[in-house]
């Protein structure tokens, strides 16, 4: 994992993903704008070729059996933040992201379930009333994270 700075750092995964592609354009954004990892709980994630930056050697991801095993390894002081269309759920354009988080977006047709949600210390939602392809979504709340947190990214190289 990439060592905290005064920014914090942040993590991103899916609840039960159903699309692996989805997973691969997840770590793609959260490789580029500066997750310390990425991960998946009660789903599996295969190396894509259509990955051409490698991210997969670049970013680890985590593969947890379930959301018990999840909550068992959140890094000390962390947040668990859900992306939900719920009533509970704050707007993304006024959130305040926390210093050390990790975002959970759940799939598509299925989102989180209440259980989940109950767990998570926030709950957040993109504006409308429909659920937005995975990737996107994840990459869209981790675009609002890095534009309002400064963020120093470290060069990327294209080395293999």
């Amino acid at each position: 994992m990439k060592a905290a700075d005064n920014n914090g750092y942040f993590a991103i995964g899916v609840f039960r993903g159903k699309t692996q592609h989805n997973i691969g354009t997840l770590w793609r954004t959260a490789y580029i704008l500066g997750a310390a990892y990425i991960f998946t709980v009660d789903g599996r994630y295969k190396k894509q070729s259509s990955d051409v930056l490698k991210s997969w050697s670049r970013i680890p991801l985590f593969n947890y059996k379930d959301f018990d095993e999840l909550l068992q390894n959140i890094p000390y002081d962390c947040r668990l933040v859900g992306v939900e269309i719920d009533e509970r759920s704050e707007m993304l354009h006024e959130f305040k992201h926390p210093k050390r988080a990790i975002y959970l977006l759940g799939a598509e047709d299925t989102g989180l379930p209440e259980f989940v949600k109950e767990k998570c210390h926030m709950l957040i939602k993109l504006p409308g009333n429909n659920s937005l392809n995975v990737g996107v979504t994840g990459s869209i709340v981790i675009h609002d994270r890095v534009s309002k947190i400064k963020t120093d990214f470290p060069p990327h190289h294209k080395d293999n």
